[in-house]
């Protein structure tokens, strides 16, 4: 069984009584909101919800499993939610019903085509997850093979993980984006657990090629960027899910402010911090005054498209560059966070037993053909973060 970790540094976190009483009463919500979703969702892995009940990815999708079914990216997230809440309350019934969804997961292993850099999001809230607290060997096994299919896609020639698999009349191959940040924790925890340095190797590989690649000089981001994968060097960059080309995707920011965080908290190069700071910078600069983060810094006025998914994972990622920095400066990023995670409980969650889903207004990406609906992710960095700044959290990166 390998140690179970928890965040440091929460001396750094100094929350006023106010502050405190709001997280209290924040924690007593998500206590009991879970109690009645976890129940009815038991044997489900969920995306989002309709009519307020969640949907279950593990079944079918009649757009077929690579599109969003078994094997969709966000299918690790409910069981994340499921340990942060099983670590918690110590309620055994969080653990059982995490277990169900990991081991419904088991088909991706066995479909594999729909399988791409995101299995680290798919089996670190998860398997990972479940090893560190039960010493599972099935969870470990999972997790491994996951870390292996993961080091599989990394480019030698171009020193980058490739993200998807070929795409309808797209050359792909040489594709990279700013998300797989997030899903390199599964490869250095493959190292931490096995002593073998290739699969941390192969992540600080990838995360010191995203610092000149996608981080501009403003703090501001790309979200894909294409590299000639025979021989190397940056050819094109993308705006995908943001705006347009050159633009600032807001969620794009929270993978990358975050996504070096996780790589700095595993390795202490001082250089993923400062990359995730400068990222943090550009972020708070752009906060809108209502606290209400738009879906990309330098989109329209006009539709006025909004997401609350970067603002949890922003939160997050502000939460554990404060504990790193430590002292004056670290008030800045809980301050930072507060504002984003107040704006959020005031006015975009659902508190209802009755309803699934937590935040209200989230969107996938900018040219969407819908937006402002519930997504788990988005659920579940808002518990993450609002259990970090409690302290002695489960950290599951």
């Amino acid at each position: 069984m390998t140690k179970q970790i928890y965040n440091e540094g929460q001396d750094h976190l100094v929350l006023n009584n106010t502050e405190r009483q709001w997280l209290e009463n924040v924690i007593t919500k998500l206590t009991a909101k879970m109690d009645a979703v976890s129940e009815r969702s038991r044997n489900k892995i969920p995306y989002t919800t309709v009519n307020g009940v969640h949907d279950d990815r593990a079944v079918d999708n009649p757009t077929g499993a690579q599109a969003d079914g078994i094997n969709w990216w966000t299918n690790g997230f409910w069981g994340g939610m499921l340990w942060l809440m099983y670590h918690e309350t110590g309620n055994e019934k969080y653990k059982e019903i995490a277990q169900i969804s990991e081991a419904r997961m088991d088909r991706c292993f066995e479909e594999f085509y729909g399988l791409h850099h995101d299995a680290g999001f798919m089996w670190q809230p998860t398997s990972v997850a479940n090893y560190r607290v039960t010493g599972n060997p099935e969870s470990r096994k999972r997790a491994l093979h996951a870390a292996t299919l993961l080091a599989g896609r990394f480019n030698l020639a171009g020193g980058f993980i490739r993200a998807w698999n070929d795409l309808k009349d797209e050359d792909t191959r040489g594709w990279a984006i700013i998300d797989c940040l997030l899903n390199l924790p599964l490869l250095y925890w493959a190292t931490e657990e096995t002593g073998d340095p290739r699969f941390k190797q192969i992540a600080v590989k990838h995360a010191d090629t995203a610092i000149p690649a996608f981080v501009r000089p403003d703090g501001s981001v790309n979200h894909i960027v294409e590299f000639d994968p025979f021989n190397g060097g940056v050819v094109n960059t993308y705006g995908g899910q943001g705006y347009g080309e050159g633009s600032s995707w807001t969620r794009g920011q929270t993978w990358a402010l975050y996504g070096f965080m996780t790589s700095y908290i595993h390795t202490g190069k001082d250089e993923y911090l400062q990359a995730a700071k400068r990222v943090a910078h550009y972020f708070i600069a752009n906060i809108p005054e209502d606290g209400i983060i738009p879906v990309d810094f330098r989109q329209p006025e006009e539709p006025k498209l909004e997401d609350d998914t970067a603002a949890a994972i922003a939160a997050c990622g502000f939460i554990e560059i404060a504990k790193a920095v430590g002292g004056h400066e670290s008030r800045l990023f809980v301050s930072a966070a507060l504002k984003l995670l107040r704006t959020l409980d005031e006015s975009r969650v659902d508190w209802s037993a009755d309803t699934d889903h937590i935040l209200l207004y989230g969107t996938g990406a900018y040219h969407a053909e819908t937006h402002h609906h519930a997504i788990i992710y988005g659920d579940y960095y808002f518990m993450e973060a609002i259990f970090k700044l409690k302290g002695n959290d489960l950290y599951l990166w």
